[in-house]
């Protein structure tokens, strides 16, 4: 058995489209597998419209104890150089390579921040 959420994931399609398609909330193996052999119509249309750019799903994990989840990457992120979670004091994190600096951005999945180090713009 696989929830709503899992066969979404695996499908790689929204969770709101598994919703909206009459996915129940939980499958067998059969029937994903079924989906994933046969995809009814609009499972075919939602993979042909697919441009590339950004991913459906986006595995997080943690930089520092490796807790992971999947998530729905958001507009706004950047190419994260490391995620952790919000608990973890920043020196836990490996520190910036010479000549980087480091950014923040909080609120990414359910409990991450991510990091992105960059290179200083030279004067």
């Amino acid at each position: 058995m696989v929830t709503r959420r899992e066969a979404a994931q695996i499908l790689d399609i929204p969770l709101e489209m598994a919703s909206r398609h009459g996915l129940p909330s939980r499958l067998t193996d059969a029937e994903l597998n079924e989906l994933l052999d046969n995809p009814p119509a609009w499972l075919r249309q939602s993979k042909a419209n697919r441009t590339g750019k950004r991913p459906v799903w986006t595995q997080l994990t943690c930089a520092v104890c490796g807790y992971s989840e999947a998530a729905r990457p958001k507009k706004w992120w950047p190419e994260f150089s490391y995620v952790c979670c919000a608990h973890h004091a920043p020196y836990e994190v490996p520190a910036p390579g010479a000549g980087l600096v480091r950014s923040e951005y909080e609120g990414v999945g359910s409990r991450f921040v991510g990091i992105v180090d960059v290179a200083v713009p030279e004067a």
